[in-house]
């Protein structure tokens, strides 16, 4: 006959048993807890890179890549196929990877005066609209000759099918501001080393 004494060891011993599976749920919570924060933490990142700025692009005259017309907008054949073939690519890339709400292209141009007579205030908003080319447009000032050569480049850009959903803003920086993002001294002599177009990448946080 098993004595008082040792059905209250036995009692002890069953209660004892309880503490390893108690230990083990709370050490597989623990797993799946940190885990979470991790998958949260990696997730948190990715937004994060996403949402940041990529590198601008930068296509100046010096590099050989394209070449206007002294007061012109037209895109020559090699310039066409620079873009096509180089940018639009890198574009492409860039708005598959990040979190793009819209595309900025500059024009600069350097400070030489054209002194010309423009018809920008008449047909700006059709050439926006793609309801004209660009070279239907007259620059009157190196502000106009800058946002002509930035249009030029987003319509061409606009034409590849894997760009039709990208916004696009073409604005003109006209002689204003060096490669460096300094302000221009007074300058009227040729420089190609001014004129260039930007291409910059606007996260949705920064739509202003």
């Amino acid at each position: 006959m098993r004595t008082r004494s040792n059905r209250r060891n036995t009692s002890d011993n069953q209660d004892l048993d309880v503490f390893p599976s108690f230990t083990d749920l709370m050490s597989n919570a623990f797993m799946i807890m940190s885990f979470l924060l991790l998958l949260a933490l990696f997730q948190s990142l990715e937004l994060n890179r996403r949402l940041q700025s990529a590198t601008p692009i930068v296509i100046d005259e010096k590099s050989g890549n394209f070449k206007f017309q002294s007061g012109s907008a037209q895109l020559n054949s090699d310039f066409q196929k620079y873009l096509n073939n180089s940018i639009i690519p890198q574009i492409k890339t860039i708005v598959k990877d990040r979190n793009i709400d819209f595309i900025q292209v500059i024009g600069h141009t350097d400070g030489q005066v054209l002194g010309l007579s423009g018809n920008l205030d008449q047909n700006l908003e059709k050439v926006a609209k793609n309801q004209l080319k660009v070279t239907q447009l007259k620059a009157g000032s190196n502000a106009d000759l800058a946002l002509m050569r930035a249009l030029a480049v987003v319509q061409e850009l606009q034409s590849n099918p894997d760009l039709k959903n990208v916004k696009f803003r073409a604005y003109s920086a006209a002689q204003l501001y060096l490669p460096s993002g300094q302000l221009a001294p007074l300058n009227r002599q040729a420089d190609e080393t001014r004129r260039r177009i930007e291409i910059r990448f606007i996260p949705p946080a920064q739509n202003q």
